[in-house]
Formats: C-alpha cells, sequence, structure tokens
C-alpha cells in the first residue's frame, strides 16, 4: 500500500505541473490505389488542477494509513 501511494503523490504532482497532455494522430481519409490522403489532427487531454491535489492527497492518505498498521 505505501508504493501505491508514492506512486499516486507522483502522478499527483505531475499533474499539478503539467495540466495538459498534447498529441498528434493521423488518420486516413481516403485511398485511392497509390494515392493516399491523410489528416494529421492535434488533440489535447486536460484536466482541472484541483484534480491533481485530490491524487496528491489520496496518495498521502494511504501512505499514512500504512504506517499506522504497523
Amino acid at each position: 500500500m505505501k508504493v501505491a501511494g508514492i506512486i499516486l503523490v507522483v502522478i499527483g504532482i505531475l499533474m499539478l505541473v503539467f495540466n495538459t497532455i498534447n498529441f498528434k494522430t493521423e488518420e486516413k481519409v481516403a485511398d485511392l490505389g497509390p494515392l493516399e490522403i491523410n489528416k494529421e489532427e492535434n488533440k489535447t487531454i486536460g484536466w482541472p488542477v484541483y484534480a491533481g491535489g485530490i491524487v496528491v492527497v489520496a496518495g498521502i492518505a494511504m501512505i499514512a494509513l500504512d504506517k499506522k498498521k504497523k
């Protein structure tokens, strides 16, 4: 449980620092024999800042609960 808590804390901090992830996708539009037409599209995935804070708090809680069990 301690390892999962540490992983959650790290992920939460990364979520606080990086609010979005940007990536490109390529989609085939038409395939006319030897001619192929592709469309490249930029996509963004975003989350609110408080989501990272919630993940950090959950990780800290998991670490604290693991220490109480011992």
